[in-house]
């Protein structure tokens, strides 16, 4: 038999299979949607509200929290930030930009075991503070902050 002529036909007999597991009601789209989020504190225009939303309001400051970022960021639409929690039994880390539109940037959970360490870009309007809380198994919080001027805002700035 010809490979292309195969090709196609396992191609369409998979096909037919996704379709009819989609119709019977086997394979739902919609289940396969990431996680509900917590809207509250994403859509939080100020940063108590954020806090707040995150149940981080009344974090202790903590040295344990390492935030490698650039004293000076050239463009704010791309601002790389490093985090590593040495505060044992980390189990999420919650970024936040204080002069942004929409301070929450991103909680990152962690599994068990795993180290609680992130890299990412963050955009950023101005020079702003960018705080870490840090929330532990048993339910305390801990932030750290670095200020990072911006001279080039990627927040539309």
């Amino acid at each position: 038999m010809d490979a292309l002529r195969r090709t196609l036909l396992k191609g369409a007999g998979a096909s037919g299979a996704i379709a009819a597991a989609l119709a019977a009601g086997v394979l739902r789209p919609t289940q396969v949607l990431a996680a509900e989020y917590n809207r509250a504190a994403f859509e939080a225009k100020d940063l108590a509200g954020a806090l707040k939303g995150i149940d981080a309001s009344a974090a202790a400051d903590s040295s344990s929290i390492v935030i490698k970022a650039p004293d000076i960021a050239e463009n704010g639409a791309v601002v790389p930030i490093d985090v590593v929690s040495n505060i044992p039994n980390t189990v999420s880390l919650a970024v936040l930009v204080d002069k942004n539109p929409l301070p929450l940037s991103g909680v990152f959970e962690f599994a068990n075991g795993a180290l609680p360490e992130l890299a990412l870009r963050l955009k950023m309007g101005q020079t702003s503070l960018v705080r870490v809380v840090a929330r532990t198994a048993d339910g305390k919080h801990f932030v750290a902050k670095k200020e990072v001027k911006v001279t080039v805002g990627g927040c539309g700035g």
